[in-house]
């Protein structure tokens, strides 16, 4: 699939704004935001993520000719020159995602998210008017957060300190890159930061939490919400790594898309600056408690096994996003039950939908 090329006469005049890994699911979710308000958009994505293809085809179908997709990778340094030439605002989303790849490739997973992010930054600034990107990192620069106190609250791990417990954790906690995918997240995040200091640069980091939604295809080793939901559709089990009390604090989507939007508008102000990004304390479920809220709205509880603790896992992380809140107003909207009642309801209606495909294409 690929729509580069010569660009059909709906395609809107003005400067794109560039997504890469843009048919991802975090990246489709910009992408459909931007494109519903009339802005052009262009997905830079390999496709090498199963259903990306599927998302792809729905923002073309969608949105028609008002979206480009070019198949491309930011290792290539070439591929990513051309994607930024002419873009009004770019969103770095292309990553390798999963602990347990990096672990397996260390070499690969530096590529793609260290050596990546030096591609786009290079690119960026070779440009004579370059625009400004927001970067997702991710709260795994923070490694497993073994310099804090933790204790057990029935099916939880919760802090010790009640600030932390009332708040969540804030970006003054301490960089502790914990994996190769911490290392080259945080090698990319550190990049972000000081090519804005150094070369000005309009550069913003995220570094975010769990987010779910709509077009995530979850898998074990990301988007674990929907994995969680998919596995129990299926009658499948699920892995559980540690005692399955450890702690995050989950974010829909729209509501992570919402913050994407203040960062390009408030970008003068929170260049050079990181910001943790997720649901917060309002929002925050164990492993174990999911398992119990998916037996509670579906009426069966998943089949659950379980394996070791992961290297840098942590057994509690919740998003204090107050100085991103302090500088833009923004506030989690969707309730974790709302947003996970909307996943649930569009994972069935995907479903739905790929199974009468199947049964067509096999009649």
């Amino acid at each position: 699939m690929s729509f580069d090329g010569p660009t059909p006469a709906s395609f809107k005049p003005g400067r794109p704004t560039l997504i890469t890994g843009g048919a991802g699911f975090v990246g489709c979710n910009l992408a459909h935001r931007l494109l519903a308000a009339g802005q052009p958009v262009v997905l830079f994505d390999n496709l090498s993520r199963p259903g990306v293809e599927e998302n792809a085809a729905w923002l073309r179908d969608t949105h028609g000719g008002l979206v480009r997709l070019v198949e491309g990778d930011v290792r290539d340094a070439e591929a990513v020159a051309n994607a930024v030439a002419g873009a009004a605002m770019v969103y770095h989303l292309a990553a390798q995602v999963a602990v347990t790849s990096s672990l397996a490739s260390p070499r690969h997973d530096f590529e793609v998210n260290a050596l990546g992010a030096l591609n786009l930054l290079e690119a960026l600034r070779a440009l004579d008017n370059p625009p400004p990107v927001v970067f997702t990192s991710t709260n795994k620069v923070y490694g497993s957060l073994d310099d804090l106190d933790f204790r057990l609250r029935g099916d939880r791990y919760e802090p010790v300190a009640d600030a932390i417990r009332e708040r969540g954790i804030g970006e003054h906690q301490r960089l502790d890159f914990y994996s190769p995918y911490g290392c080259s997240k945080g090698a990319a995040d550190q990049y972000f930061l000081d090519h804005a200091r150094t070369f000005g640069l309009q550069a913003v980091v995220f570094r975010m939490s769990c987010i779910y939604g709509p077009h995530q295809f979850g898998t074990e080793d990301q988007g674990w919400v929907a994995h969680f939901l998919l596995q129990s559709m299926r009658d499948r089990p699920i892995t559980l790594y540690g005692d399955g009390k450890q702690v995050r604090d989950v974010l829909f989507v729209d509501d992570l898309v919402d913050a994407f939007l203040l960062a390009a508008r408030h970008v003068p102000a929170l260049s050079g600056q990181a910001f943790n990004i997720g649901g917060g304390p309002g929002n925050t479920t164990s492993l174990l408690e999911l398992l119990a809220f998916i037996e509670e709205t579906h009426g069966a509880r998943p089949h659950a096994e379980w394996n070791d603790w992961r290297p840098g896992d942590q057994r509690y992380y919740v998003s204090d996003f107050s100085r991103f809140t302090a500088a833009t107003g923004w506030q989690p909207k969707v309730s974790m039950a709302d947003g996970l009642a909307r996943l649930s309801c569009w994972l069935h209606e995907w479903r739905a939908v790929r199974a009468l495909r199947q049964a067509v294409a096999a009649a």
